[in-house]
């Protein structure tokens, strides 16, 4: 893939059904390789700017591209092929599946676009769940969860990462070398990424921090280039 934007956001504004709008013509563009933190009060529209870029819900005015083409241009078949194959989404309620083993669940996305399947083993490796491949997520606790989450949303490596608060259940230690194997993978793989968050250190890992008020997307000092 050539080192180009994988997200332009052009003029995006949402309004919610009561009349509270949360985006008003925001703008912005994130290219292969970057990796970006977006912070800002509750309610300010972090989960919402996720959930229209992931293209689960669609902006009132504007338009959002991946790597050149327009999610609007899309229709559902088009749209669930892109996401499938692009897309990694590591959301809090994790969507893990129940009635499959972990390793299952973590090879979902290299079965669905028919890809070798010995990187899901890699990945549960990478999240420190090694041994645990055939257990069931009942099994599990909330941290875990979230791990088996991430390894799923990175296996394919997609070429646009999407995390909303990824790092919620983790304890401090875990929660840095999970943000620490996104940030590589995201590099490795020439892909983008976006990390909604509350917490300043998980903030820190990314290139650049974001403050998302009424006025757009500010930036912050404190991101990392490592």
């Amino acid at each position: 893939m050539k080192n180009t934007a994988t997200l332009e956001l052009r003029g995006i504004s949402k309004t919610y059904g009561n009349g509270r709008q949360v985006l008003s013509d925001l703008s912005y563009t994130l290219a292969a390789g970057e990796y970006v933190a977006i912070m800002g009060d509750s309610g300010v529209g972090k989960s919402t700017l996720l959930n229209l870029i992931a293209g689960l819900d669609a902006p009132d005015t504007g338009e959002i591209w991946v790597d050149g083409i327009a999610l609007s241009a899309n229709d559902d078949d088009a749209a669930t092929r892109l996401r499938r194959r692009h897309f990694g989404f590591i959301f809090q309620a994790f969507h893990v599946l129940p009635h499959l083993t972990l390793l299952q669940n973590v090879s979902l996305p290299l079965l669905l676009n028919h890809l070798p399947l010995d990187r899901a083993e890699t990945m549960l490796t990478a999240v420190g769940l090694k041994g645990r491949e055939q257990d069931f997520p009942r099994q599990l606790s909330g941290g875990e969860l979230q791990r088996v989450a991430i390894a799923r949303a990175l296996v394919h490596r997609p070429r646009l990462i999407l995390a909303d608060e990824p790092t919620g259940n983790l304890d401090p230690d875990t929660a840095q070398e999970i943000l620490q194997l996104m940030r590589a993978e995201i590099k490795a793989n020439g892909a983008a990424g976006i990390i909604v968050t509350h917490s300043q250190a998980a903030a820190a890992t990314a290139d650049r921090i974001l403050l998302l008020t009424k006025a757009g997307l500010q930036p912050l000092e404190g991101g990392s280039n490592a």
